[in-house]
C-alpha cells in the first residue's frame, strides 16, 4: 500500500495522529491506541486534512474532549507499517474514503 501524507496534529512531540490517502481509494488513520486493535482515537482537527470532496467513511464517536474514536481494519502489513512513524501509544487503521455528496438547497 502506497501512502500519501495529508496532515498531522494533536500532540506536542511531533509524533502526532496522522492522516494518509492510500493507493487503494482509502484512508490510513494513525491515531492513539484505545485497547481495541480496530479502533483509534484522533483529534477533531485531523478530519480537516481529508482530500477535497471526500470524507472518512467510518462511524465515529465524539469523546467530548476534542477527539473522536473510529474503527477500521488494523494495518499490520510490514511494508505499510514501515512507512509510518508510530509513537508507543499509536497504531493505524484503514478506513473507506467516500465521495461527499451535497444534499442542501439549490
Amino acid at each position: 500500500m502506497r501512502l500519501k501524507f495529508l496532515g498531522k496534529g494533536g500532540s506536542g512531540d511531533g509524533d502526532c495522529p496522522t492522516l494518509y490517502a492510500t493507493d487503494q481509494n482509502s484512508y490510513l488513520v494513525q491515531g492513539w491506541k484505545t485497547g481495541q486493535p480496530e479502533m483509534v482515537e484522533i483529534p477533531h482537527l485531523l478530519l480537516g486534512f481529508a482530500e477535497p470532496n471526500t470524507y472518512i467513511g467510518a462511524p465515529m464517536a465524539d469523546t467530548g474532549r476534542g477527539t473522536f474514536t473510529l474503527a477500521g481494519r488494523p494495518v499490520t502489513e510490514p511494508e505499510s507499517v514501515a512507512q509510518l512513524t508510530l509513537a508507543d501509544d499509536e497504531t493505524a487503521i484503514e478506513v473507506p474514503k467516500l465521495e461527499r455528496t451535497f444534499y442542501g438547497a439549490v
